[in-house]
């Protein structure tokens, strides 16, 4: 029989790749072609914008759908979508992030030599996907952030 460890390595992963292949499927719907590229493509994250974040992987506090509203880099509103969003905004509001968060956390992983530090980035540059895996051999330190409904926003008055 297994060890409990490899069977637990192996539902994460199976969760995992079933997650992934069901966002993979509901697509991004800004209509835009995504990249995958080792670096990001020129685009400055703007004053203001919204956007939906799907978040997922380990065992991370930050699990689910949300809503996100950013103005001057800061989130200024997160509603989560499912009852695990929910509760990550109920419990740990400041959690939430930016787009220009989760790319400092891709390069961070990137200049630590994480095993996965990927990412794709629609036809305007923003993120719509962001894969890390800081360490292959270790269970649970996965995240997988998928980026859809993006909409710069007129800068905040």
């Amino acid at each position: 029989m297994p060890a409990p460890s490899l069977l637990r390595r192996t539902a994460v992963l199976l969760l995992a790749g079933g997650l992934l292949t069901l966002v993979t499927a509901c697509g991004d719907d800004t209509g835009a072609t995504a990249t995958t590229e080792p670096e990001a493509p020129a685009w400055t994250e703007p004053a203001a914008y919204t956007y939906t974040l799907t978040s997922g992987g380990g065992e991370r506090s930050l699990i689910g759908t949300f809503r996100v509203t950013v103005h001057d880099g800061e989130v200024t509103d997160a509603t989560g979508l499912d009852d695990g969003a929910r509760r990550v905004v109920r419990r740990l509001p400041g959690q939430v992030p930016t787009l220009g968060d989760l790319l400092r956390e891709l390069g961070q992983a990137r200049r630590d030599h994480a095993d996965t530090a990927e990412a794709e980035y629609a036809a305007d540059g923003h993120p719509v996907r962001i894969s890390l895996d800081r360490d292959a051999d270790a269970v649970d330190d996965e995240a997988e952030y998928v980026i859809s409904a993006y909409e710069p926003g007129p800068a905040a008055g």
